[in-house]
């Protein structure tokens, strides 16, 4: 594929799209346009906010599915996990012959692997893409691993683009398998901090605690690191659930129980759900309304 006059086509328009396409070189690009499912509920807040981005970014949005692949030569799929394979399933029929497939969506492999088997199928050429890092501030320059058959097309793709693709040699899975096993890690901290600071806050020693830490693991800012991930966790915690959903249909896969995970999906989902407006520079503050919302008792009061 000659990686000019590309015609792009992005399947969800939420962060990651956004950062993507208000970061990369346009020069390329000959047209782009976009669908979300949010398009099939006008009039809602997050419809009227996707639109409001895609407005100014100037990426028309288009009605159904079918009308923004077409003549796509090239489509980015950002959606949700829980919606990357019935994406790819609804899209592949409607592909023009031989147009990549970037499903950039963090999916357990054997997920990516149903979704290359119904792209390639209709004669799409899918790739299997993690991304390895939040979007933000990152934008196009986000690492980003590439496995699968269609690779070194893709990376010339996304090299010109001014993307930041790096290819992970392997079948398709090959990538996703390495952003899982991290994401048990990342995620699961998340959740581990949410976990003490809201018990360090309710027992009056959230201080000690990380003062603690941070003596015995200094250079992490154990307390600047506090309120990033629960700001992270309040804002983008259903599609972290979502993930980690993955991640523990992967370690069963393996034949790894997956008790520790499967928590840490609770943990995203609570905060995602709270409606909580986090401050990323205070864990105190996004702390004490985890404890208003959810209606604990701080141990003092109890003691009174």
């Amino acid at each position: 594929m000659n990686a000019t006059n590309l015609k792009l086509c992005f399947i969800g328009f939420g962060e990651a799209a956004e950062a993507f396409w208000s970061g990369m070189d346009h020069g390329p690009v000959a047209s782009v346009q976009s669908f979300d499912s949010l398009t099939e509920a006008p009039g809602t807040p997050a419809q009227l906010a996707m639109q409001k981005r895609c407005d100014a970014l100037q990426v028309p949005v288009c009605a159904n599915l079918a009308t923004a692949v077409n003549d796509a030569d090239v489509v980015i799929s950002v959606v949700t996990a829980d919606q990357a394979y019935a994406v790819a399933e609804a899209a592949a029929p409607l592909l023009t012959r031989g147009a990549l497939f970037l499903d950039c969506n963090s999916c357990a492999p054997q997920t990516k692997q149903a979704s290359a088997r119904a792209i390639e199928a209709a004669g799409g050429r899918y790739v299997d893409v993690a991304v390895m890092a939040p979007v933000n501030p990152g934008k196009n320059r986000t690492p980003l691993l590439l496995s699968g058959s269609h690779t070194e097309q893709a990376k010339g793709v996304l090299d010109a683009l001014a993307m930041n693709p790096t290819i992970e040699p392997g079948p398709v899975g090959t990538a996703s398998s390495v952003k899982m096993v991290r994401s048990i890690m990342v995620k699961g901290m998340e959740a581990l901090f949410a976990e003490c600071v809201l018990a360090g806050r309710l027992a009056g020693v959230d201080t000690q605690v990380l003062a603690s830490l941070e003596h015995s693991h200094p250079g992490f800012d154990w307390t600047k690191r506090a309120g990033y991930n629960l700001e992270r966790m309040t804002q983008h915690g259903l599609r972290r659930a979502s993930e980690m959903e993955e991640v523990c249909h992967f370690l069963n896969h393996l034949g790894i129980e997956e008790p520790l995970s499967a928590s840490t999906v609770r943990w995203q989902n609570r905060l995602g759900y709270s409606g909580i407006v986090a401050e990323p520079a205070n864990y105190a503050v996004t702390t004490d309304a985890m404890i208003k919302t959810f209606q604990l008792t701080p141990m003092k009061e109890v003691q009174r």
